[in-house]
């Protein structure tokens, strides 16, 4: 037991001084597209942990994404429907709007009144 805690307390003293070989890092997050920072903290704990990929999302993005997952397994035990509202950028004219489900990456959102111009002009909506 006391060889383990030597290591943790080795450890803990190693990574606590090799934050200096990061550097903070700004990162446009995927959901709300500002930029967030990555501490050089952050990345040495990624390092420690063996964590491949940078983080994704800021911290409000991330706790509304955690929110999200909880209501969509609430959903599932109970049975029960539940409407949402998610705001969105109108991939053509910028406008914030709001859509009954969860965009995808990647995937173009549209307002109300860009999504029936496509449709009524037979423009191609599914990409």
């Amino acid at each position: 037991m006391a060889g383990n805690d030597f290591e943790r307390t080795t450890t803990t003293t190693l990574t606590e001084d090799s934050h200096s070989e990061f550097t903070d890092l700004p990162i446009p997050c995927i959901d709300c597209a500002q930029n967030f920072i990555w501490t050089a903290g952050e990345q040495a704990f990624y390092r420690d942990k063996e964590l491949l990929n940078p983080p994704k999302r800021c911290k409000d993005c991330k706790k509304a994404k955690n929110r999200r997952l909880e209501a969509i397994e609430l959903s599932k035990l109970t049975g029960k429907r539940i409407r949402i509202e998610v705001q969105a950028e109108c991939a053509t004219c910028s406008t914030v709007t709001t859509v009954p489900f969860y965009p995808c990456q990647g995937r173009p959102v549209y307002c109300r009144a860009c999504f029936l111009q496509m449709s009524t002009n037979g423009t191609s909506i599914i990409h």
